[in-house]
């Protein structure tokens, strides 16, 4: 597969398992990818994520925190349903949700193609800088996960 990827670490780190995703960026920014592969850590900045979108990614795939009722430290893969066309509304510029983000890259009247997460159920989100122990170890697993995705 040689399809532009972008892959998002998102999340905010001021939010304790919420810096899942950028924690996880950083550990893929030291691995060797093909060049048609981009890391980035977007933090809590989806409109800057939906603009880089929009510049031609055939796929995304974002890391993130995602409570979904399991297991503290359970990795997801999660392909997202597409939103209904909203016909331009408002939306909150620094959300990570997907449906903000393909709400803004359809406001910017982009598409991007395959859009996955790849997710960890949090086991703290208050105030603190630093992941739980579960979600700590599970940051490998989601490495090898996104890499096996690539």
């Amino acid at each position: 597969m040689t399809e532009r990827t972008l892959v998002a670490g998102v999340g905010n780190i001021f939010f304790g398992d919420d810096g899942f995703g950028v924690e996880v960026a950083r550990r893929l920014a030291e691995h060797e990818l093909p060049d048609w592969v981009t890391v980035a850590d977007y933090g809590i900045s989806g409109m800057h994520l939906a603009y880089d979108l929009s510049n031609g990614y055939e796929r995304a795939i974002l890391i993130d925190a995602t409570p979904r009722g399991g297991a503290p430290g359970t990795v997801y893969v999660i392909e997202p349903e597409r939103p209904p066309e909203s016909g331009g509304a408002l939306f909150d510029a620094h959300g990570m949700q997907p449906e903000v983000v393909l709400g803004a890259l359809e406001m910017l009247g982009a598409k991007t193609g395959q859009m996955l997460i790849v997710g960890c159920e949090p086991a703290n989100s208050d105030p603190g800088i630093g992941l739980s122990g579960p979600v700590a170890a599970a940051v490998d697993n989601a490495v090898r996960v996104v890499l096996d995705l690539i």
